[in-house]
């Protein structure tokens, strides 16, 4: 005869493996954005099981894509409607989606940005000066574009 147990967890433990330091666990409670973890009797301490562990999980993934607060617990939220959440769920994620797409490329220009700058420098310091310029002037015309991709 064997009998069943559910695996508990400290706040260090879940912290650990979700990667949320203990202070968020306990904003995330406090805020509502989980459901309120149970105590221990004695302690007083909170205890996790599996299913707050899987919930955490998800909701450190969400965090970990960038997803604001709010429409964390709009996720939450639709999450548990199924179904009659998922048309919200979809247009969340889509426009989620779109916004990392612009990041990634405002990110691959500033990267370009560094690299034409690292080359200018080259070009200074080996009194390539003719070179230097030329890179000057493409990174000036990639930070107007910068600029104005960050502008809207």
């Amino acid at each position: 005869m064997t009998a069943s147990t559910t695996r508990t967890y400290t706040i260090r433990e879940v912290a650990t493996l979700t990667g949320l330091p203990a202070s968020t666990l306990r904003y995330y409670e406090t805020i509502g954005l989980i459901s309120p973890v149970s105590r221990g009797a004695s302690s007083g301490h909170r205890v996790y099981d599996e299913t707050d562990l899987d919930q955490l999980t998800g909701v450190a993934c969400l965090a970990a894509i960038g997803l604001s607060i709010d429409d964390m617990r709009t996720y939450v939220a639709n999450s548990r409607l199924g179904s009659d959440g998922a048309a919200e769920q979809i247009d969340m994620l889509t426009e989620h989606a779109a916004h990392l797409a612009r990041e990634a490329e405002n990110l691959e220009l500033r990267q370009r940005y560094v690299g034409l700058k690292t080359d200018y420098w080259r070009a200074v310091a080996a009194g390539e000066q003719a070179r230097a310029e030329e890179i000057g002037a493409q990174a000036h015309t990639l930070a107007d574009q910068i600029r104005s991709r960050e502008n809207h």
